[in-house]
């Protein structure tokens, strides 16, 4: 692809990128926005899981410290339990994959706050979850004011990458509860231990994150 229409980072580039997503994965309160995100793409997909299996989406429910629910009726349960983490770090590699790219760049953002602003009509029905709803919609459509696309895609990027490390740290959480969770819920309706649903979910997070590092540009040596 010529370099006029790549925004493939270099290694360096990416090893920073993927620093400053750790950072502000970690910061109190800065990581509160960029938790909801993974949070969103987590209930997100198992509303998509219930849809593609025949079930309806009644609506769901983000909680400010990055919890959330999705209330649906019919379709697959397992694969709508298990579709939470695993869409969630789909979705950051998709992201991130879509940020390698100029000349969409702008449609890409737009598209994600479209989607977020759709979740908000059809599947919000409480007013936390609207304002969290609201705040992903302009983190994503706020920097297409931004001329420099350049950096549109770097912040995309980041973003793409933060969303996979949530990703990859929540279901962790998931070992020290008792009775909660996707992994709970697995273990109930399969006989496989909680902890085993856990493991898939990292080891996929972990290579969405290495597909994402597969995808730098070898030849570029310096951080433009």
């Amino acid at each position: 692809m010529p370099s006029a229409l790549s925004a493939t980072p270099s290694r360096s580039r990416f090893m920073f990128e993927l620093l400053v997503a750790f950072l502000l994965t970690r910061f109190p309160y800065i990581s509160i926005p960029f938790k909801w995100l993974e949070s969103y793409f987590h209930e997100l997909s198992h509303g998509i899981a219930t849809l593609l299996t025949g079930g309806m989406v009644s609506h769901i429910q983000l909680f400010p410290n990055g919890a959330g629910l999705c209330f649906s009726q019919g379709g697959s349960s397992i694969l709508i339990a298990y579709a939470g983490y695993f869409g969630a770090a789909l979705w950051g590699y998709v992201i991130f994959l879509l940020a390698t790219k100029k000349s969409i760049i702008r449609f890409t953002l737009g598209l994600l706050g479209v989607t977020v602003a759709a979740s908000l009509v059809f599947w919000a029905r409480d007013l936390l979850t609207i304002a969290i709803l609201i705040v992903l919609a302009i983190v994503f459509l706020l920097p297409l004011k931004l001329k420099n696309s350049s950096v549109l895609n770097t912040l995309l990027r980041i973003l793409g990458l933060m969303i996979i490390l949530n990703a990859m740290a929540s279901p962790m959480v998931l070992l020290g509860l008792s009775g909660q969770g996707d992994a709970v819920m697995l273990a109930q309706m399969t006989w496989i231990p909680s902890w085993l649903w856990v493991m898939t979910w990292l080891l996929f997070s972990g290579f969405m994150l290495w597909l994402c590092w597969q995808k730098v540009d070898y030849k570029k040596g310096v951080i433009k």
